[in-house]
């Protein structure tokens, strides 16, 4: 992996280059962050490496063995703090002073609380000069999914929707394909390739009959986990996420109270039941399903609908980014409504995005943007990854 005769480049170029190998581990490491290392002396790039998946060695660990010898009196940068416990791997922090390695450039601190700082100071206590914050918004950003798991415990919730100009998913009659174009249904199914798991409502399943697998915009498909939401378990027997079960694992989370027969059968056909509570409007509890997510180990899952889900989550503050596809197109207001009913009845109550981006796919536009918490309030969800990039915890 070593990086020849790369010269010349300052240290923004060296950890951007950090950050392009850590994203090569996307879709293969979770529960673990994505990480890339690049070794570097007198100006040149002398070894590389990222991690590849779930115990495979650390980033840094494979950089330094790239770089051998080189890696003496040499830089390092890392988008993420370098680990200092034992886990699958060896501490990072170890292989670091060992090689003798002069000063660590570090992107951002890991939050777990196993690193979270400790991982600089034992650098630190052992001579190595340790620098934090550089492009350390693009390493939060990177690693989104993975800062919030281990801050809140749960899943990290994309929110997916495609709509009409109007805000509709599909005509009065129900029909909804396709609503998006090509190249936004090509983006859609490489979301699903980034996520642990795919979450849909009962009425889309039963409606769409759709596979909820990744097909489109990837060469090495990895299927998410389809979780259905069905509270008493009205999921049609021929649905295609519970007759083609061997592509992809598929979960349906009812209520405690579903019959028992019909979860029998169901698991009788290999498919996975969580009963979960219910919330006050009697369907299943979104944060109960990501809290027995989570006890699975999934970090990561997109909401693709339909309107009722998408509303139930946006209310119950679960959704932490939000990706819309805007189509050019107008079905007019018999038809149905992107996001269901929130109870909004001032614009201040209305819920807001911040960092919000967007951009053209194809006859599309793409929208993306994170919900701030509570309506009418004006802070960013993201708010805190901005401590991640100084160097006292």
């Amino acid at each position: 992996m070593s990086g020849g005769a790369v010269s010349a480049l300052g240290n923004q170029e060296f950890m951007a280059r950090a950050l392009r190998l850590a994203r090569r581990g996307e879709g293969r490491v979770s529960p673990n962050p994505m990480v890339g290392a690049v070794v570097v002396k007198n100006g040149r790039i002398v070894g590389q490496g990222y991690h590849e998946g779930l115990g495979r060695p650390h980033a840094e660990t494979v950089a330094l063995e790239d770089a051998g010898k080189r890696s003496e009196g040499a830089d390092l940068y890392v988008n993420l703090e370098p680990c200092c416990h034992h886990g699958r791997t060896p501490p990072c922090t170890d292989a670091i002073i060992e090689r003798s390695v002069r000063r660590v450039w570090v992107a951002i601190r890991d939050p777990n609380p196993l690193v979270d700082g400790k991982g600089l100071r034992a650098l630190g206590r052992r001579g190595v000069s340790v620098s934090v914050g550089l492009l350390a918004q693009r390493a939060a950003e990177l690693n989104e999914v993975y800062l919030t798991y281990v801050r809140t415990g749960r899943p990290f919730v994309v929110a997916k929707s495609a709509t009409t100009l109007d805000g509709r998913i599909a005509t009065s009659a129900g029909e909804s394909r396709w609503i998006s174009g090509p190249d936004s249904r090509r983006l859609a199914h490489r979301l699903r390739q980034r996520v642990d798991a795919v979450v849909v409502g009962v009425d889309t399943v039963n409606a769409d009959d759709p596979r909820l697998t990744v097909r489109m915009g990837t060469r090495r498909p990895r299927h998410p986990v389809r979780i259905v939401l069905d509270t008493s378990l009205r999921v049609a027997r021929e649905a295609r996420v519970l007759s083609e079960i061997s592509e992809a694992r598929t979960v349906v989370a009812c209520g405690r109270s579903a019959d028992r027969g019909r979860i029998a059968r169901l698991r009788a056909r290999g498919v996975d039941v969580w009963p979960l509570a219910t919330g006050p409007e009697g369907r299943v509890s979104l944060k109960a399903m990501l809290r027995r997510a989570a006890r699975e180990g999934m970090t990561s899952i997109l909401i693709e609908g339909g309107g009722q889900v998408l509303a139930s989550a946006l209310d119950a503050g679960v959704v932490d980014k939000l990706v819309v596809f805007l189509a050019p197109k107008i079905l007019g207001a018999d038809a149905r409504a992107g996001v269901g009913d929130l109870g909004i009845g001032t614009l201040d109550e209305a819920v807001s995005l911040c960092d919000v981006r967007w951009r053209r796919v194809g006859q599309d536009f793409m929208v993306e943007g994170y919900p701030v918490r509570g309506r009418g309030g004006t802070r960013c969800s993201r708010d805190w990854w901005k401590r991640l990039g100084e160097s006292s915890a």
